[in-house]
């Protein structure tokens, strides 16, 4: 079962999901961006593959992605997110991140 889920771009492509489980996190690649020539994984510790990666903690890769220090202090009190709650902060902070992987809360 799935909580909250995030879709994750690759240079503005639908790349896949990342989900909240009851059992922690969840993604998979989209089966179309796999078949896509310009298709390149979303971190190194993420190859391209069909099936999905779990794991119990956020993934590395994404919560490296989330604000630090001062800049996670403001995101955290203009959006009353708590400072340990990774996704929410993933979900809200890295809609428009530096780099080529960019978070929606919606499928656009």
């Amino acid at each position: 079962m799935a909580f909250r889920t995030a879709y994750v771009y690759v240079r503005n492509a639908f790349a896949g999901i990342l989900s909240e489980t009851d059992s922690g996190y969840r993604f998979v690649y989209d089966e179309d961006y796999l078949k896509s020539e310009k298709a390149s994984p979303v971190s190194l510790t993420l190859p391209l593959r069909a099936e999905p990666y779990d794991s119990a903690t956020l993934f590395p890769f994404f919560d490296g992605l989330i604000p630090e220090g001062w800049l996670l202090g403001v995101v955290s009190r203009n959006w009353k997110i708590d400072v340990k709650d990774r996704f929410g902060l993933l979900l809200i902070a890295c809609r428009d991140v530096i780099g080529n992987v960019s978070i929606a809360e919606e499928k656009r």
